[in-house]
C-alpha cells in the first residue's frame, strides 16, 4: 500500500495553553489559532496542533523530532531566544554528534521533549 501522504501533524498537551502558546511563538512558530483551546502552529510544511489539555503521563512520555538544515546554526539562535530565562519550567541542552547526524534538545514548559536535529546519512 502506498499512503501518499503529505504530511503529520501530532498533537501535544499543554499544562498551561497561554505559556505554551508564548513558548511556541517565541520558538518561531507560526500560531493559527483554531479554537479556544486548540491551536495549530506552523513552521514551514510542518505544522502540529498544541491543546489545552494536560495528561502527566502523556506529556511526559512526548517525544518529537524536527530536521532542521543546520543544527549548528538552530543551536545559536536558540540560546539567543534565552527561552530558559523566560520560561522557567524549559529546558535546553547541547547539541549531541551521533554516527547518523546531530541534534540537540528542548523540553517546552510543559515537559514535551524535542529534538532538533540534522542527518548526515
Amino acid at each position: 500500500m502506498n499512503l501518499n501522504a503529505k504530511s503529520l501533524r501530532p498533537f501535544i498537551g499543554a499544562k498551561d495553553f497561554e505559556v505554551s502558546r508564548s513558548f511556541y511563538r517565541d520558538l518561531g512558530f507560526e500560531e493559527t489559532v483554531l479554537s479556544h483551546d486548540m491551536s495549530v502552529f506552523k513552521s514551514g510544511d510542518t505544522a502540529f496542533y498544541l491543546q489545552k489539555a494536560y495528561v502527566k503521563d502523556w506529556i511526559d512520555n512526548t517525544m518529537l523530532f524536527m530536521e532542521v538544515d543546520d543544527v549548528n546554526r538552530f543551536w545559536d539562535e536558540l540560546l539567543a531566544l534565552k527561552l530558559t530565562d523566560k520560561y522557567e519550567t524549559a529546558k535546553i541542552s547541547p547539541i549531541r554528534y551521533e554516527d547518523w547526524g546531530s541534534e540537540c534538545f528542548v523540553h517546552d514548559p510543559s515537559g514535551v521533549l524535542w529534538h532538533f536535529g540534522e542527518f548526515t546519512m
